[in-house]
């Protein structure tokens, strides 16, 4: 699904202030004072814990789950290593998750800083074995920080490792080590002639806001990687509800099955097709198959780390993947002289695809491994996919022409829409900067600029008196646009609401359609979504989630799509100063916390409030408080958002009993 996780936003270096404005900014010069005593230094497991984000993404669910993902992660690469085909993972009823293998144990013996390997293991961030060349030839954890900031950002967590024939067990809480050595070597709880590591950790309630593990996400990713490592058993268990849930993960056709999975819904054309090879040292295993659907579904994995946003080696097969079609439509005649080339976008029309590689020295950006980075895993993917693809459609012409079949189609549907672009989006009949709904900012500075889409008119007015003119834009749209799930694209480029957003972007429209979306072309860093904290207000936050997913995904991926976060709440005291309050909880906080009498004001919409307080809590960049939005899982997200948004009603209202208790209600 789309997650939505809470960041607080950046201040922009060149913001210009009112003058009124001007003590708040002179107060704020004296606060932020930079001299000696500025300077802290945090020491051990203690930076972790002071910007979790910079590790795991955010602490918000995401941030959470990342968790379990880390030690697994850990235990997958034992598997990786050819030393354990069975992982455990224990959702407990007392909120804690246990990982279990039976690897070989992480190693227990004295370490060169005069403790036990396993200690410096868990306290020590950059340790690990996996920057020994020898110990793990592939390995998604290579950043060595993923068990002790696991560790960082837990209440307790607990170690058992059975090597050597011994139990040796470690504690820990909030990163520190609670077990005194015997020597310098953990202790020995017992003989045991089995192997493995078993480790137990409760997610600190003061790091993440919420600590209750989200098992869909969880399930998810655990069916992804038994798909992405055939031999290995993933049995996963949750003990939170009144009957335990038990599933074995385990998927001997590997992406094959992974592939079949992904089309299960949908009208396949052909068999799944699959291939691997290597190349410099780098193992390259792709499965695809074409369907109906009019979109492309293409996922990426690197040493069985999902990387959302792609990277080489998805570059590497979609270049050499669109050079062989093209070279044999031109052979077979489909192509003529005179023809254009098909387009990559126009290539892989209908084409759902998992590409996974395992690499001796990955770099990905950032510790949460979205990305791929390195360029010989381009030219790795390639080349197998240069080898491989054509020796398969040599002996299966009638799968060949089936897939330019697809290329044909989207060609001509490209084409068609190119023209309706033409005459539907840029003869308008204002211009960008004046087009009767879009207030723009003075600047052109696509870096700093943002754009808020409001809901109604009301709050527009406050928000275009209330905003910074040179970087802030305001948008206002009228009542709920199209949704685009059940739509087809006649109406959706018909729609004057999305008209009117897509000349505003400036990077055009239909990513994965052939059309001409280019980010590169984006007027805007940030899109801020500004709806009311109401029913109709997520409604219209939803359906506009909805067309920037499934028509200009890469704004989101690109981290460019937020939704703002009014306060709900004005408390007022009698004495003292007055504060905004974002949901309930913080409510019941001050509740709790404040003494005295206080007047509470509720805001239901954003035109409630007038341009001074508007800026205050919602435009401010120094005050906001901004929701950033992600996708964590493209399976679920695009398997969610069908179902929330299509046609198909049983689904939609199944999940919704399924999780009726994990809703907010605002009553």
């Amino acid at each position: 699904m789309i997650l939505v996780e809470g960041i607080r936003c950046d201040v922009f270096q060149c913001l210009s202030y009112r003058w009124k404005r001007r003590k708040d900014i002179e107060r704020m010069a004296k606060k932020n004072t930079y001299d000696a005593g500025s300077i802290a230094i945090l020491e051990g497991l203690e930076a972790v814990r002071k910007r979790p984000g910079m590790y795991i993404g955010s602490v918000s669910t995401k941030g959470l789950n990342h968790l379990i993902y880390e030690i697994v992660d850990n235990a997958v690469d034992e598997h990786l290593a050819g030393v354990c085909d069975t992982i455990w993972v224990t959702l407990e009823a007392d909120g804690s998750c246990t990982v279990e293998d039976n690897g070989r144990g992480i190693p227990v013996g004295m370490h060169a800083k005069g403790v036990s390997a396993a200690r410096v293991v868990f306290s020590t961030l950059h340790a690990g074995g996996k920057f020994d060349n020898n110990a793990y030839k592939t390995s998604g954890g290579l950043h060595g920080v993923g068990s002790s900031v696991v560790n960082a950002l837990s209440t307790y967590m607990d170690v058992q490792i059975s090597r050597e024939g011994y139990i040796h067990h470690d504690r820990y809480e909030k990163g520190v080590p609670v077990i005194e050595l015997e020597n310098g070597l953990l202790p020995k709880l017992g003989k045991t002639k089995k192997t493995g590591t078993k480790i137990n950790f409760l997610p600190d309630p003061e790091i993440f806001e919420k600590t209750r593990f989200k098992e869909e996400d969880v399930k998810s990713r655990m069916h992804e990687t038994a798909y992405l490592n055939p031999a290995l058993t993933i049995i996963y268990e949750d003990r939170r509800k009144p009957e335990v849930e038990h599933i074995e993960f385990h998927e001997p056709d590997g992406i094959v099955g992974f592939v079949k999975d992904l089309n299960s819904n949908i009208e396949t054309l052909h068999d799944v097709i699959y291939f691997k090879g290597e190349s410099e040292d780098i193992a390259v295993e792709v499965a695809f198959q074409y369907t109906s659907e009019f979109h492309e579904n293409i996922m990426g994995f690197c040493n069985n780390i999902y990387n959302s946003e792609g990277g080489a080696h998805l570059t590497g097969f979609k270049t050499a993947f669109t050079t062989i079609i093209n070279s044999y439509a031109r052979e077979l005649g489909i192509l003529k002289d005179k023809d254009a080339n098909f387009n990559g976008a126009d290539v892989r029309n209908g084409m759902t695809a998992v590409i996974s590689i395992k690499h001796p020295d990955p770099r990905f950006e950032g510790q949460t491994k979205t990305k791929l980075d390195n360029q010989d895993a381009n030219r790795a993917t390639a080349k197998v996919t240069s080898d491989e693809v054509p020796l398969y459609f040599d002996k299966n012409l009638e799968t060949l022409k089936t897939v330019i079949g697809c290329a044909e189609k989207a060609a001509k549907i490209r084409k068609a829409e190119e023209k309706a672009r033409t005459n539907l989006l840029t003869k308008q009949k204002f211009s960008f900067d004046s087009n009767g709904k879009l207030s723009n900012c003075e600047s052109r500075d696509a870096s700093k600029c943002e754009i808020f889409i409001v809901e109604g008119d009301s709050a527009g007015g406050s928000a275009k008196m209330a905003r910074n003119r040179m970087y802030q834009a305001i948008m206002p749209i009228r009542g709920k646009i199209l949704n685009v799930e059940k739509a087809s694209i006649d109406k959706v480029l018909a729609n004057a609401e999305i008209k009117t957003m897509i000349n505003a972007f400036g990077c055009g429209f239909s990513e994965g359609y052939g059309n001409d979306f280019d980010i590169t072309k984006l007027r805007y860093d940030k899109i801020i979504i500004m709806a009311d904290a109401d029913v109709d207000g997520a409604h219209i936050s939803t359906l506009l989630l909805t067309l920037f997913y499934r028509f200009m995904p890469e704004l989101i991926f690109e981290g460019h799509v937020y939704v703002a976060m009014p306060p709900l709440y004005k408390v007022i005291p009698s004495k003292g100063k007055e504060e905004y309050l974002y949901d309930d909880a913080a409510l019941d906080k001050y509740r709790r916390t404040h003494t005295g009498n206080f007047t509470l004001q509720r805001y239901k919409g954003l035109g409630e409030m007038d341009a001074d307080q508007l800026w205050e809590t919602t435009l401010n960049p120094e005050t906001r408080m901004m929701k950033r939005i992600e996708i964590e899982d493209g399976r679920m997200a695009s398997d969610v958002t069908a179902m929330l948004m299509g046609t198909d009603v049983p689904p939609r209202k199944a999940f919704i009993y399924e999780h009726a208790n994990d809703a907010q209600l605002d009553i």
